[in-house]
C-alpha cells in the first residue's frame, strides 16, 4: 500500500509540476495579455491543485489536517479572479485583443487582399 501511495504522490507532483510549466510557456508564448491571464489562471490554479493534493496525500490527513484543502480552497477563490482583474484591467485601459478582427492592423493588406474587377 505504500509503494501505491508514493506513486499517486509523485504522479500528482509531476503531473502539477507540468502543468504549471505548460502555464508558463504559454505565458511566454500566447500574443497579448488576455490570453496570458487565461493561460495564466487556469494552468496554476489546476497545477498547484494537484501538487497540493499530492503534498496532502503524503502527509497524511493527520499531519497536515485541514491546512492543504483550505490552501486549495483559497487558490480556487484568489487565482482566477486574479486572472479576471488583470484581463478586465486591460480592457478598461483600452488594450486591444490580438486578431480582433475590429482592428485594421495594415490596411494596404487589406485592399490587396480584394478581388479586382
Amino acid at each position: 500500500m505504500s509503494s501505491a501511495i508514493n506513486f499517486l504522490t509523485a504522479l500528482l507532483a509531476f503531473l502539477g509540476a507540468c502543468t504549471i510549466l505548460i502555464a508558463m510557456i504559454g505565458t511566454i508564448r500566447l500574443p497579448d495579455v488576455f490570453c496570458r491571464s487565461h493561460s495564466l489562471g487556469k494552468g496554476l490554479t489546476l497545477g498547484l491543485t494537484l501538487l497540493l493534493t499530492g503534498l496532502w496525500i503524503d502527509l497524511g490527513a493527520d499531519a497536515a489536517g485541514l491546512k492543504i484543502p483550505a490552501a486549495i480552497f483559497f487558490q480556487f477563490l484568489t487565482l482566477p479572479v486574479s486572472a479576471h482583474l488583470v484581463a478586465g484591467l486591460s480592457r478598461s485601459k483600452g488594450i486591444k485583443r490580438y486578431g480582433d478582427p475590429r482592428i485594421d492592423h495594415d490596411r494596404r493588406s487589406a485592399r490587396r487582399d480584394q478581388p479586382r474587377a
